[in-house]
């Protein structure tokens, strides 16, 4: 049998023995073998939970109590029918009673009273508390933490595949919190149950030995007293130590190192603060009366250590993140192009925020930014151009600004040492509030290490490279067009002419240039459509362009070929929720459509005009607010330049023609009709 197979039934076994225990009379030698077991168990435990870096990494802990507590129970029984039947429970036992108490049944109660109080009133009370309010902030959290893990999944800088394992972990952390609540009641019952069995072994061993064993009282007090204390000792001691890993479990942070490490790491990194405390230890052994050994040694001690402690670094680091060597002052026409030439995406960070970049400090935004690009060519079908980041003394503290092609698009604070809390219930928590730049949620900069008691409250905590992070890709994703470079466009063109050559060489150059094919794909980009389909993208160019290369007409014949994948980004629950035109009205409509050099315009009445999308920009915010976000319906003819107007009010609402939302597994639901009447009777 492997070890792995052994390990599969030992635990069951386990608790089928444990039950035994209850019931089959055991020989005092098995009985010692069990009692050791139980102290060596509840010792290792301890270690485990002590070199643990995280309380999940003992998920197993609250089980695992609960059999150790059924485990030592059933030892108290069975130690509790050796001692009242025979007069004995095996040496184990007796040298507790004898040897660690000295033989004396006063000391043996008093030490047994001390571990009880010990265990119940500190270790256990304030063990079982943690464990409940960690439980109930850990679910009141659950939703927040959620939503973060949303947030940097839909920010680009993680994949489904790691959103998942987050959310599992979020999932498992309050499981294992709301079990510890429980496995901490165990504890507590232990304690009381060790006191209850001690009280009968005491009076039901000085009956059984006056009135069985023919003992006089001193005798039979002093024969099972000794006994019993011994068994309240050698039970208690491993409870103890359980009721200690309870604690030391619950009152865990996560952290990068086991305990040993971190106090060792924390304790005695500060120069100056083990200095004063040797100090004053050698000024505590002037006092008259009290024993300088002790005093002098801890104090030398503590003032070696000091000196080999390094001190700490008063200065902050500065992080120039351009990179390469600073570049001499231009002389040649080549350097002054090199100065002049204007990147098409940049971070400028104020001189405070440089940290974010710098990996010694713990800084990820480039990676984070490197992984949101991956994000974006997945999700749009463009890959974005690098990203320059670089700091900027003309920004004020705390300050990044994000600029397309040299000109400012968004601008936000970061504020060093700070997390940003996100919720309805800030008043109580320290900081400066301020606006969540993408989403216009109410929020607050708090410091750092207030992060866990501004999740209690329940608050969304993001740290604020996320938050730089998905302000960039919400400005990338609203700007995505005049990101694509006529480069870009070649490069897109090559990559999908090495698996589908024949579209490439129908289209380009013979049919369309390429920027053609540049205005097109941004007029889709415009309008949130991805064009990560690029063959059929070219397939309906292609077929279009042997008509005519009007624009309009070409950007409707890319989106006609995607068909439904224009759609399917606004289908929720399985449903694509529809507004629709008045069939009189779209009629008047269409009719009243004038072709132009920009396309094709809708040459109505003004005031009729801004009824109809008066009224459709209401019904969508009333769609909003029922909880989902309709598109606009129409005809093809009448859809560039409906939309056209609609995004002068509504620029959120998406327009849609009906051969785009066609196909047989497409669930359509309309819920509502544009009339454009009642604004103008009005």
């Amino acid at each position: 049998m492997n070890f792995r197979r052994l390990s599969t039934l030992a635990l069951p076994l386990g608790v089928v023995g444990i039950i035994l225990l209850l019931v089959v009379p055991l020989p005092s030698e098995l009985l010692d073998f069990l009692i050791a077991t139980n102290i060596v168990t509840g010792l290792l435990i301890l270690l485990t939970a002590m070199y643990v870096k995280r309380p999940l990494d003992f998920s197993i802990f609250p089980s695992l109590l609960l059999v150790a507590t059924l485990f030592r129970l059933g030892l108290n029984v069975a130690s509790t029918r050796l001692i009242l039947r025979d007069g004995e429970a095996g040496k184990v036992i007796h040298a507790f009673g004898d040897f660690v108490v000295g033989g004396s049944l006063v000391i043996g109660l008093v030490i047994f009273t001390i571990l009880v109080v010990i265990q119940f009133l500190v270790i256990t009370n304030g063990a079982g508390r943690v464990a409940e309010v960690g439980a109930r902030f850990t679910l009141e959290a659950m939703p927040g933490k959620q939503m973060a893990i949303d947030a940097d999944l839909n920010a680009g800088l993680i994949d489904e595949e790691t959103a998942r394992t987050r959310r599992a972990e979020v999932t498992a952390e309050a499981d294992f919190y709301g079990a510890m609540d429980g496995g901490a009641k165990f504890v507590k019952g232990d304690a009381i149950a060790g006191i209850i069995i001690i009280l009968i072994n005491l009076i039901g061993g000085f009956i059984i030995g006056m009135v069985q064993k023919g003992l006089d009282p001193a005798e039979a007090l002093h024969r099972y007293s000794l006994l019993t204390v011994g068994d309240g000792l050698v039970t208690q001691i491993p409870a103890l130590l359980m009721s200690v890993a309870t604690g030391l479990i619950v009152t865990r942070a996560t952290s990068q190192g086991d305990m040993g490490t971190d106090a060792a790491a924390q304790l005695l990194r500060h120069r100056t603060a083990l200095r004063i405390t040797g100090g004053g230890a050698i000024v505590i052994a002037l006092i008259p009366g009290l024993p300088k050994l002790p005093f002098l040694v801890l104090g030398a001690g503590l003032l070696l250590l000091a000196q080999r402690v390094p001190a700490t670094e008063t200065t902050d680091k500065v992080v120039d993140v351009d990179a390469g060597p600073v570049a001499p002052t231009p002389e040649t026409p080549e350097q002054l192009m090199q100065q002049m030439r204007v990147d098409p995406l940049e971070i400028v960070l104020a001189p405070d925020l440089v940290d974010l970049v710098d990996a010694a400090s713990g800084g990820d935004l480039l990676d984070r930014v490197r992984s949101l690009r991956r994000k974006i060519a997945l999700e749009l079908g463009i890959v974005l151009p690098p990203v320059r980041t670089r700091d900027s003394l003309d920004l004020p503290l705390s300050t990044y600004a994000v600029r397309i092609s040299g000109v400012e698009v968004g601008t936000g604070l970061a504020p060093a040492g700070k997390v940003l809390a996100l919720g309805d219930h800030l008043e109580g928590l320290p900081g400066t509030s301020t606006t969540e730049p993408v989403f216009g949620l109410a929020g607050k900069w708090v410091p750092a290490e207030l992060r866990h008691q501004a999740e209690m409250t329940g608050a969304t905590v993001v740290d604020r490279a996320s938050v730089l992070v998905t302000h960039l890709a919400e400005i990338v994703r609203t700007n995505a067009a005049r990101l694509l470079s006529r480069e870009d466009v070649k490069s897109l063109t090559d990559s999908l002419k090495t698996t589908d050559a024949a579209v490439v060489d129908e289209l380009v150059p013979s049919l369309l240039t390429l920027g053609e094919v540049q205005r097109v794909l941004q007029a889709m980009l415009e309008e949130g459509v991805p064009v990560r389909d690029l063959a059929r993208i070219y397939e309906g160019l292609s077929l279009r362009a042997k008509v005519g290369t009007d624009q309009a007409s070409l950007v409707e014949a890319a989106r006609a070929a995607l068909g439904p994948a224009v759609a399917a980004p606004h289908i929720r629950d399985g449903k694509l929720r529809v507004l629709t035109l008045d069939p009189l009205l779209e009629h008047q409509l269409v009719e009243s459509l004038r072709v132009t050099e920009v396309g094709a315009q809708i040459s109505m009445d003004p005031g009729r005009v801004e009824a109809v999308v008066e009224e459709a920009a209401r019904k969508v915010r009333m769609a909003e607010d029922a909880g989902f976000t309709p598109v606009l319906v129409c005809a093809p003819a009448l859809r560039a330049p409906l939309r056209r107007l609609v995004a002068m009010s509504a620029p959120a609402v998406s327009v849609l023609s009906y051969s785009e939302v066609s196909g047989p597994e497409l669930v359509i639901e309309t819920v509502g009709v544009v009339h454009g009447a009642n604004a103008v009777a009005a």
